[in-house]
């Protein structure tokens, strides 16, 4: 049985959207975490030291060592819940591409995952980043293809041709 599903996308690409979905599809209950609930999480003066997680006004961001230490406490959480038996979906950046599904699959090491590639077009995304108005413009845009380079899925969808509950579905079908 499939215990953790991955979601991987770049900002405003749908992943928020799609784990609703999943969460009202699939027979059992599951958990939504995302990294933006981790950034949500840390106290606001790692968004402005060295060390912790910046966001440039073309959209870049940019992470450093004391925000390392708390995503990798936070990936290793999420990993006991799920082996503490808890499902759970993970709405995720990678920024570092397969660096980062790495630091993921290490973690998840003897657990059943489901990767999952959710595409969307750059140019819809940086329009959907507009109409949010909570997000640096430019980041949608400049992770739309950056967070899937290198990067290996089981499955892969894509919001800017099916809305979220399509995708969710597309997805549920391959839980088992």
């Amino acid at each position: 049985m499939t215990q953790v599903i991955v979601l991987n996308g770049g900002s405003s690409s749908g992943k928020s959207g799609i784990a609703r979905c999943l969460q009202a599809v699939l027979p059992d209950p599951w958990l939504a975490l995302g990294t933006d609930t981790l950034v949500e999480a840390m106290p606001a003066s790692m968004q402005t030291a060295d060390g912790g997680i910046g966001f440039a006004p073309d959209g870049e961001v940019t992470v450093g060592p004391e925000f390392r230490t708390l995503e990798a406490a936070w990936i290793e959480g999420i990993a006991a819940m799920a082996r503490a038996g808890a499902r759970v979906i993970v709405d995720e950046v990678f920024l570092g591409g397969p660096d980062s599904q790495q630091r993921w699959r290490k973690a998840l090491g003897g657990l059943r995952v489901l990767w999952v590639g959710v595409r969307c077009d750059g140019a819809v995304a940086a329009g959907r980043e507009v109409a949010r108005g909570d997000r640096t413009i430019g980041m949608a845009a400049s992770q739309a293809d950056a967070v899937h380079r290198g990067v290996r899925y089981d499955l892969e969808v894509d919001t800017a041709h099916a809305e979220s509950m399509e995708c969710a579905r597309t997805i549920a079908a391959h839980v088992r």
